[in-house]
Parts: C-alpha cells; structure tokens; sequence
C-alpha cells in the first residue's frame, strides 16, 4: 500500500473526528461518534441571506441517516480508497453538510489527484455553497483528466424510482461546469458546455436536462433561432424516468404546454419541482418582455427553502444582476 499523506480534511478532524489510518496525528486511533449537529450556517446566498442546513422529514432524514452510517463503516474499514471517500463525501451533502463534504472531496483530491470523480463532486458542492471559482476550476481540471478517458455511468446516490442511472461522468461534468458558467452570467461558455453535454449523453433524461440550459443560455446571448434549433432533439413521446420538470418546461418552449399550466402544475408539486419550473417559466416570461411577472416569480423562488435548487441558485443570480443594473 502507498504512504498516505498526512493532510488530513478539516470537517473529519475537528468535527467528524474520524482516524486516519496510517497518519501521525495527535487524535487517537478510536473512531469517535460525529456530532449531531452539522454546521448550521452552509453558505450566504448571492443576495445576502443565511443558508441552513435544510431540514429533511424524519422518513427521509432517516433514510439519509441510515446510509451515511454505511458509508462511513465503508470508509472507517478502506479509508485510502477514493470510492469510500466519494461515497462518504456525497452521503454528507445528501444530509446537507455540504462543507465538511467538500473538505472530504478535498482530502480526495489531495490523495487521487487524477481521479475526476472528486472534482466533479467537490465542484459540484462549491456551486451549492456559492462559491463558483472554485466550482469552475474544478469542473475544469475533470473535462482535462477525463479527455482521452472512456465515460462511465455514474451511480446514483438517491436512484430514481425505476433505479436506473441517466447520467454518467462526463455528462455529469460538462452539465455542471455549464451551469457554474451559467450563474456566472457566462452564457456563450454554459451553450457551449451543454452542447459537450449533449455529446456524451446517452438517454432522454439527460438530453432534456441539458436541452433546458442550453435554450435559456442561447435565448440569453441573442440567438433564438439556434435555441428552437436546440429543442428538435427532444421528443414529445420521450420515455422521461425523472426530469419531468424539465421536460415540462422544454414542451411549453416548444409550443406544445401553455406556461400557465405549467405554473399551475408547478404549485401543486414539490419544492424542488417548484423551484426548476419557475424558474424556467421567469425565464420565458422575461424573453417575453415581461420582466415584472419574471422578478414576482424569481422572488417567490428565493424564498422558498429549497436553496440548493440550481433554479434557486440560478434564481438569485439573476436578482442579484438587475440589483446591480438598477443600482
């Protein structure tokens, strides 16, 4: 086995208090119990608000509870292995502890520093906390490794209902780094990433999810014609396993459901659902020229509790940037 360096992730240490095998460090050799309580405040929103860690139903909690307890044996038992330590990464940012996830993906990434995995992972929980630099380097550095590299499908951590994947990590990489683009307001860069998406993706799941960012991002740099362009790849029939949401808003971008209903649908569902179609109705509803019904809709958005939504994110985005050209 090769010598492990002694950087230990900082969430682990001071608050998981997890040994290390292998490391010199003042914690004893014991594995203590984690702390009940995460970090309270997670990251501040782009318009200034304190994010919390967000409460989950005590069916789903304990769900979530129950499998960040396996892999945490997995990872007490394999701690220089690069999947236990994903695995215990992404089991912390189901639970919304999305900083001591990113300090695990950081040791990771210290440990495997060729493995996109962690990358694509700690990239993706920069963007939750607002931190989109480091998202973008990366998002970045994963397209580099994985560049002459076969793509993989990637397991889910919360399997849909027909417990089959619809992405893989490629796809997965070139979505994320299009969106961190997109909430940077680098909209040519997010088209042209979601167009690399599309490359790899493999099922009607992904092809609507990247559709979706690809015509709002194309809409957004003055190029329409190019986004109807874009929706032909989509099919009205298509057998959609779990972006229903996206499919919705790519059919009423098509012409073939009235925002209305859409809106209407949207109220009805969960928050999460809520925050995608809303978001993606105030995006059309602005195209329009009707920026008043856009900013109610983005408003109500932001003060719903789903803030790891990326309609939430992308929403306070867009505030924060009339914010500035009105200031």
């Amino acid at each position: 086995m090769p010598a492990m360096r002694c950087r230990q992730p900082l969430a682990l240490v001071t608050l998981a208090a997890i040994y290390l095998s292998g490391c010199s460090s003042s914690i004893d050799g014991r594995a203590r119990e984690l702390p009940s309580d995460p970090i309270a405040v997670q990251a501040v929103s782009l318009l200034g608000d304190t994010l919390r860690v967000p409460t989950l139903d005590s069916a789903t909690n304990a769900d979530r509870q129950a499998a960040f307890a396996v892999a945490l044996e997995a990872y007490r038992h394999a701690p220089t292995e690069a999947e236990s330590i994903i695995w215990l990464g992404r089991r912390l940012a189901y639970l919304g502890r999305y900083l001591e996830a990113i300090e695990v993906f950081t040791w990771g990434a210290d440990r495997f520093p060729n493995d996109a995995r962690l990358y694509r992972h700690r990239g993706h929980r920069y963007i939750t906390t607002r931190q989109f630099t480091p998202a973008l380097g990366d998002f970045l550095m994963a397209t580099r490794l994985l560049a002459q590299r076969e793509d993989e499908v990637e397991p889910d951590g919360l399997p849909n209902a027909r417990g089959i994947p619809t992405s893989t990590l490629k796809t997965n990489v070139w979505y994320h780094l299009g969106l961190t683009h997109y909430v940077r307001g680098d909209y040519p860069r997010a088209a042209s990433a979601y167009r690399e998406c599309l490359r790899y993706s493999t099922n009607p799941d992904m092809d609507v999810a990247a559709t979706h960012w690809l015509y709002m991002s194309l809409q957004r740099i003055g190029q329409p014609e190019q986004a109807a362009e874009a929706l032909e790849r989509i099919d009205p029939d298509a057998d959609i396993i779990e972006n229903h949401s996206y499919f919705d808003l790519v059919m009423m971008y098509k012409g073939l459901r009235a925002p209305e209903d859409l809106l209407v649908a949207a109220r009805a569902g969960d928050a999460l659902a809520n925050a995608t179609v809303a978001y993606g109705l105030a995006r059309w509803y602005d195209a329009q020229g009707e920026r008043d019904t856009a900013r109610d809709l983005l408003e109500a958005i932001v003060a719903g509790s789903e803030w790891a939504a990326f309609g939430h994110i992308a929403a306070e985005a867009d505030l924060a940037a009339w914010a500035d050209d009105d200031a």
